[in-house]
């Protein structure tokens, strides 16, 4: 586990995450600490899983961090050495946000707020629709929470069936949600008014490509890629060129930190320094 040196008197929040060095987190928060005129700092902790009861103890006995965001591949595992956890986190069965109570660590979830937030930036609100949510890990979660709320029927699709599986049946009884196979995955698609990856398949680092074959895209509906790097993602260059709407990353990255951010300090978090922080930072 990589730790930061760098003395802790002016740090304040930190990032759980494997690998972390991609992360715009920093940046970021960084830019909203600055712009509040608060003593504080951000930093990546590039935690592998081994390491990960080591790094919630050093933030748990710390007298000067506030909380971390928590990453892939946390999400879910992190649960288990919290003190707390919120009915929203709980619900979703993923943190992403821990906030430190003197020495109790309470898990928190912004990714659902996150994404709601960004959905309603596309002006296309999700509505009475169909989704297909692409991915079963802790973002997965969070999406097709916020798409059943809106009134979406969703279907979810992973490589991994078995987490898949789990998640449709954590959700049973709030809406319309299914699993569905490769051979039922082009016609879902198609069909699709909201098709959100959640995937890391074509970001930088990750899994080449898109998450979906060749020539598959909805036929009217909007696609969203949570991945924000490479911009645009193989499956966002796709969708552009077929002329649909798209969104990638960045808008649940903005809302959801600083929904943390609001959590970790008490204050306002300054959206839209953080988005331009952001921006500035995956310029070519």
């Amino acid at each position: 586990m990589t730790l930061p040196l760098r003395s802790e008197r002016v740090t304040r929040a930190v990032l759980l995450a494997h690998p972390a060095g991609h992360s715009l987190s920093p940046a970021m928060h960084d830019a909203a600490f600055e712009a509040l005129e608060l003593d504080g700092r951000f930093e990546a902790w590039d935690v592998p899983p081994e390491g990960l009861a080591a790094a919630l103890e050093r933030l748990r006995t710390s007298t000067v961090l506030l909380g971390a965001n928590v990453s892939l591949p946390h999400k879910e595992a992190v649960a288990g050495f919290l003190g707390e956890i919120t009915p929203i986190a709980r619900r979703l069965g993923a943190v992403n946000t821990i906030v430190r109570h003197g020495r109790t660590l309470k898990g928190d979830n912004t990714d659902l707020h996150g994404f709601s937030a960004a959905l309603a930036e596309l002006g296309r609100p999700p509505g009475p629709g169909r989704a297909v949510v692409l991915g079963a890990g802790g973002a997965a979660r969070a999406v097709v929470a916020a798409l059943l709320s809106a009134g979406c029927a969703v279907q979810v699709h992973n490589r991994d069936r078995a987490r898949a599986a789990a998640l449709v049946e954590a959700y049973r009884g709030e809406g319309s949600v299914e699993l569905i196979d490769g051979r039922r995955l082009q016609q879902a698609v198609e069909r699709a008014d909201w098709l959100v990856n959640t995937t890391t398949v074509g970001m930088h680092g990750g899994p080449p490509g898109s998450p979906l074959p060749a020539g598959l895209l909805p036929s009217t509906g909007a696609v969203v890629d949570l991945v924000y790097r490479p911009r645009p993602t193989p499956l966002l260059a796709a969708a552009q060129a077929a002329g649909l709407p798209t969104q990638d990353g960045v808008a649940m990255l903005v809302h959801q930190g600083a929904a943390s951010f609001q959590a970790w300090t008490g204050h306002q978090a300054p959206i839209a320094v953080m988005r331009a922080a952001v921006e500035r930072s995956l310029a070519p």
